[in-house]
């Protein structure tokens, strides 16, 4: 658990770690797969344009001017739109980067720790760890994929969210009341 481009938070980062640690038992008994190695990151929408940028890059695996400026580019608007995002890293692990801003209640970064760690559950399963690198290299240009590839990829990923939202009641073990109060937010 850390923070990058966030200070002033240490309230925040006390509770977001005693929150992680919880949801990362709860999740690993509850979500088929193993968990792996998480590193969970607090951070401000801008903060996150680049720490997804960076991992994107790392994830395909090359960093030449055009892909790392797609990698910016798509950076910037996913930050803009998500709260979180869980992205593999290359050594197996996963990266979790969570935007503290957007979560002004514990139970708020409740229901969104807990989706996020069910994603990275998810990347330890067959094929969709080099499923995820295959599209993040098409998306960045570094190489093709078929369009076959790319459906059956939209298709898998629409169920892993389902997943993830079907999770997120494991929230309310840590702060009891967390999905209504999230949803009602």
């Amino acid at each position: 658990m850390s923070t990058h481009k966030l200070p002033g938070y240490g309230s925040t980062l006390r509770t977001a770690r005693r929150l992680t640690e919880q949801a990362v038992r709860l999740v690993n008994r509850a979500v088929v797969g193993r968990m792996p190695d998480v590193e969970v990151v607090l951070t401000t929408e801008r903060g996150m344009v680049d720490l997804m940028a960076a991992a994107d890059i790392a994830l395909a695996g090359h960093a030449d001017r055009r892909a790392l400026n797609r990698a910016v580019r798509q950076s910037r608007r996913t930050a803009r739109d998500c709260q979180a995002r869980a992205i593999p890293k290359p050594d197996g692990g996963a990266l979790v980067l969570i935007d503290a801003d957007k979560h002004r209640t514990p139970a708020a970064f409740a229901v969104t720790l807990v989706h996020e760690l069910v994603h990275a559950m998810q990347f330890s399963r067959r094929g969709v760890r080099e499923r995820i690198v295959r599209d993040t290299r098409a998306a960045l240009g570094v190489e093709r994929q078929t369009g076959r590839q790319a459906r059956e990829h939209l298709r898998l990923l629409k169920q892993e969210e389902n997943e993830a939202y079907g999770c997120e009641h494991l929230a309310d073990q840590l702060i009891p009341g967390a999905t209504t109060t999230a949803t009602a937010a």
